[in-house]
């Protein structure tokens, strides 16, 4: 069976990094495991890598759809592995990115979702009583009919209590159950999980400059750009962290000071989210950075990686051992 490098972590923690110069070690090509860097044009806030920082590292599932197009983790899971696929066929390693932890589940434990389609006409009945009764509405109608389900999802976390309540309304079983039955059929390949681990007080700062970094890359002017191009706040991309609280700003509906904050605010505990996710990941082999993020301890994490995978390397040079 083929093996697959997956590497996971909050935002800001340096996964682009990681896996880019890891590819180039080991002569391999990434797939996205981001839910937003899939959109064409949102480019800033989802922290997209550009043509010079992927340094020839050919990519996938970057800059896949279009804002105004609905994309599901089915569709997500189906196109990762045709990508795995075709990396694999070039002779090269596939490795998986991501921060989206329902991607990594859909394909680390083959989650079968061929029962569970997606109704776009119950998800915005559902959103509508979501903005007139609130999340936790919600959250307290997905406890009655899946607890188990409930108790991995954040009360504040809309999209995938959505998602559970649309498949028991739709195939009248749990969710949690489904997932649980579709873990027992083996994945077609073996994935390898490896999770980068910082300081809370180390990430939170480079979260916190990350967006400053934004701002000074134009965030602003990109958000007009989509704005113009007629994605509004209702399109499912812009509700992604960053773009929504700035077009607030841009309506003013907020101060400029406020959306910066409200930015930050929300990716830590976006941040904080991930990392309890991918805590309960049995597979993962955890790279603690701890509060050193300087060279020589990413060198040695990244040798970590190579040695785990029985690969022997010099400085630039590896090969099978």
């Amino acid at each position: 069976m083929k093996n697959v490098i997956v590497i996971v972590g909050p935002t800001a923690s340096g996964k682009t990094k990681m896996s880019i110069e890891l590819a180039k070690l080991i002569n391999g090509e990434i797939i996205s495991a981001d839910s937003m860097q899939i959109y064409k044009y949102l480019n800033i806030a989802t922290a997209k890598p550009t043509k010079k920082e992927m340094d020839g590292i050919k990519h996938y599932l970057i800059d896949e759809i279009l804002p105004n197009i609905k994309f599901s983790v089915a569709k997500y899971q189906e196109l990762a592995l045709k990508y795995i696929g075709k990396v694999i066929n070039k002779g090269k390693i596939p490795i998986v990115v991501g921060g989206t932890g329902l991607y990594i589940d859909s394909l680390i434990y083959n989650i079968n979702f061929s029962k569970t389609q997606t109704n776009w006409e119950y998800r915005n009945e559902l959103n509508e009583l979501a903005n007139k009764y609130g999340n936790l509405y919600l959250y307290n109608k997905l406890k009655k009919i899946d607890i188990k389900a409930a108790e991995k999802i954040h009360e504040n976390d809309t999209k995938r209590i959505i998602r559970a309540l649309e498949v028991y309304e739709f195939t009248n079983k749990k969710i949690s159950d489904i997932q649980k039955e579709s873990k027992l059929i083996p994945p077609k390949y073996d994935y390898t999980v490896f999770g980068l681990s910082l300081d809370r007080t180390i990430l939170y700062d480079r979260i916190n400059l990350r967006v400053d970094n934004m701002l000074d890359q134009g965030l602003i002017a990109e958000a007009k750009t989509l704005l113009e191009l007629g994605y509004d706040s209702e399109t499912t991309a812009m509700k992604a962290l960053g773009y929504k609280d700035i077009i607030k700003y841009l309506n003013n509906e907020l101060t400029f000071e406020e959306s910066i904050n409200l930015i930050k605010r929300d990716s830590r505990r976006y941040a904080k989210r991930q990392m309890t996710w991918f805590n309960r990941l049995k597979e993962i082999n955890w790279l603690e950075f701890g509060d050193d993020i300087s060279e020589e301890k990413y060198r040695e994490n990244l040798n970590i990686i190579l040695k785990h995978l029985g690969f022997s390397c010099r400085i630039d040079v590896c090969k099978t051992s």
